[in-house]
């Protein structure tokens, strides 16, 4: 389960660099503590139920930040 965390590093550290070399600054640092929070968790050494708790976890945060910037934060019309 660990490799598991360390290839999510691997692919939001990808992400990372595309956004950043897009001009998307903020979310590329945003990618960037993701990379950091999967790649130090990946080396805790943990059981598989611990990861699957704080998976969990963050997929429930993810969820509702995701929710309320669509619903409050997003521009009407697609933003034109």
């Amino acid at each position: 389960m660990d490799r598991m965390f360390r290839v999510c590093g691997f692919w939001t550290g990808i992400f990372t660099v595309f956004l950043y070399l897009g001009g998307l600054d903020r979310t590329a640092m945003l990618f960037l503590a993701q990379t950091g929070f999967f790649v130090l968790l990946s080396y805790l050494k943990l059981s598989e139920r611990m990861y699957l708790y704080v998976f969990g976890a963050y997929l429930t945060i993810f969820f509702v930040g995701f929710t309320y910037w669509t619903t409050f934060m997003m521009p009407l019309g697609g933003g034109e």
